[in-house]
This record gives structure tokens, C-alpha cells and sequence, in this order.
């Protein structure tokens, strides 16, 4: 195995720091930091009507589509969760 050096760094570490770095962080509607990849986000909506499905927390505020099928439910608002997955203000 060859390992590739980047001043003085390992490259595996050099792309994992990379990457790590384009992650957006939000909340889940209890408060646990949720770790989100840009890259990864299909679309964001509004949540449907809380008080009749029970589908979502309470306190969810946005609803985040990953590529992957999933749902990720977050305590901030979709139009603030559009500007830190599009790099906006208040990132």
C-alpha cells in the first residue's frame, strides 16, 4: 500500500478534514447537534400538520430530504437551513 503525503500529512486525512469541513451543522428538534452534508440534501420542506399525524417531533420546524431516502427532522427553519446548505448568510 503507498501512502500519499501532502506537506508533511497523510492525503487520507488531508480529504477527511476536507470534508469534514463542508459538513453544515443544525439540531434535532431534542437538541442533538445533527451533522449535515450539502451534498447529500434532495430538498427541505416544512413539516406536515404535527397535532394529527404525530409523524414528527415536537419542535420540528423543517424537514430535510437526503439523497439516500431519509428523513432528517431539525429545530430550525427551512429558510435557515436553505442558507447554510447554500453557504447564505447566517451560515
Amino acid at each position: 500500500m503507498t501512502t500519499w503525503w501532502i506537506a508533511g500529512t497523510p492525503l487520507l486525512f488531508v480529504v477527511l478534514a476536507a470534508s469534514a469541513a463542508s459538513l453544515v451543522d443544525l439540531h434535532t428538534p431534542n437538541g442533538r447537534l445533527l451533522a449535515v452534508n450539502p451534498a447529500e440534501v434532495s430538498s427541505i420542506r416544512e413539516p406536515a400538520d404535527l397535532t394529527h399525524t404525530g409523524r414528527w417531533a415536537a419542535g420540528t420546524h423543517c424537514v430535510i430530504v437526503m439523497t439516500n431516502g431519509r428523513f432528517n427532522a431539525v429545530a430550525e427553519d427551512c429558510l435557515t437551513v436553505e442558507r447554510a446548505i447554500l453557504g447564505g448568510p447566517g451560515r
